[in-house]
């Protein structure tokens, strides 16, 4: 079932969040939109998924993963084909609508929501399971994006990826993904929603929402002006892909190490040690020392890590009931950060150039490594334990 599920992250992530780094120059050479508005469209689509993660949340609390999954793999499709036949961009645009509904029932939130409501205070090993498939959406389908842009053209690719939802995503999620068990009377359709938060609770809300924002909008920032800010250092086009290729490796055998470990510390040790190991490769960056491959290797085994501890960490503070509630709310605020972060990034480029780039991105992860730190004092009581999930 795992197995399953990661090919339908793999293809969700990489049919959505991934596709304008390949399609978008193709698309505005093509039809002579503004490529600012092509790329755009992936904000647009981050924005809705924000938007409809709550009651994603909750539909999974409710009803399980299977449908809203089911639902992913459908609203992809179709979002492939109005942007695969759009005649104008504000079709372009409405597809990314589209995208971005089913990027909001598909990608890791919904996901993490689907394992916790299956496996309960069990989920963790799922959940890092899964991130590592996750881990290479970018690597599988980038070159099956450039593949396609180059023998049928953008459109008939974005068709080819509505085909493979429908021929793949949608069959492995009705197939192998099971039916969540009934909800048992604590655990209700209304208790996960509506019981308001403890002080605790609330705490740990707001410091995790922290975490989520900024987060994502480093994650976003690195991922989306890479290259730029190494070429501003001085570091040549072809070593800065080389270079950037680094993260997709570092993120998978940290995961790989994550899932050796199985699980025997809190998560909030897997969230502290992906700060820091972030934090210390963006340092190096921002300070100019000539280890570009080091920082790059640690900023990627510490967001591949990080990727897991958004999964876990809320398992261990809020408890498997409510698990899929929580992370739909918790979704909103990083996607949105998300949908922002390349628009941040533009302007302090712009305006500071590399050093103020660099700078911003430091400061961001500082923080995010005090917020991830006061999240220890928010531990449910008999949580100490190494394993604990609350």
């Amino acid at each position: 079932m795992i197995s399953a599920l990661g090919v339908v992250e793999i293809l969700a992530w990489g049919s959505s969040f991934y596709l304008p780094a390949v399609l978008a120059d193709p698309i505005a050479a093509d039809t002579g939109w503004p490529l600012a508005w092509v790329v755009g469209g992936l904000s647009i689509g981050l924005l809705v998924a924000a938007i409809a993660s709550p009651r994603v949340g909750i539909a999974i609390h409710r009803h399980g993963g299977r449908p809203v999954l089911a639902s992913a793999a459908l609203l992809l499709a179709a979002g492939h084909v109005v942007i695969g036949l759009a005649p104008s961009l504000p079709v372009f645009l409405a597809g990314w609508l589209l995208l971005g509904l089913g990027m909001g029932c598909g990608l890791y939130d919904p996901a993490f929501a689907t394992l916790g409501r299956l496996y309960g205070a069990e989920a963790r090993p799922a959940i890092t399971t899964l991130t590592l498939w996750g881990g290479f959406a970018s690597t599988v389908c980038w070159p099956l994006s450039a593949f396609l842009v180059e023998q049928v053209g953008w459109r008939h690719a974005c068709l080819a990826y509505a085909g493979l939802h429908l021929a793949v995503t949608l069959p492995l999620v009705l197939g192998l993904i099971p039916k969540a068990p009934a909800l048992s009377t604590e655990g209700g359709a209304g208790h996960g929603a509506d019981v308001p938060l403890t002080v605790r609770e609330r705490r740990a809300f707001l410091l995790m929402a922290g975490v989520l924002v900024l987060g994502g909008t480093v994650m976003t920032l690195v991922s989306v002006h890479l290259i730029a800010l190494l070429q501003a250092r001085g570091v040549a086009l072809a070593a800065a892909v080389s270079y950037g290729a680094l993260i997709g490796l570092a993120q998978v055998g940290a995961r790989i190490v994550e899932m050796a470990n199985k699980g025997r510390y809190h998560p909030l040790w897997t969230l502290t040690a992906a700060m820091s190991l972030i934090a210390v490769g963006l340092a190096i960056l921002a300070a100019g020392i000539p280890a570009v491959g080091v920082a790059l290797v640690l900023y990627g085994a510490g967001n591949g890590i990080y990727s897991i501890a958004r999964g876990t960490v809320p398992l261990a503070l809020f408890g498997p009931v409510r698990y899929p509630v929580f992370v739909g709310r918790l979704a909103r605020p990083g996607l949105v950060a998300q949908a922002l972060a390349p628009s941040l990034g533009a302007v302090a480029l712009t305006y500071g150039g590399a050093d103020a780039a660099y700078g911003l991105l430091l400061a961001l992860t500082l923080v995010n490594l005090g917020l991830a730190s006061a999240l220890w004092g928010t531990r449910p009581h008999g949580a100490e334990g190494s394993g604990a999930v609350g």
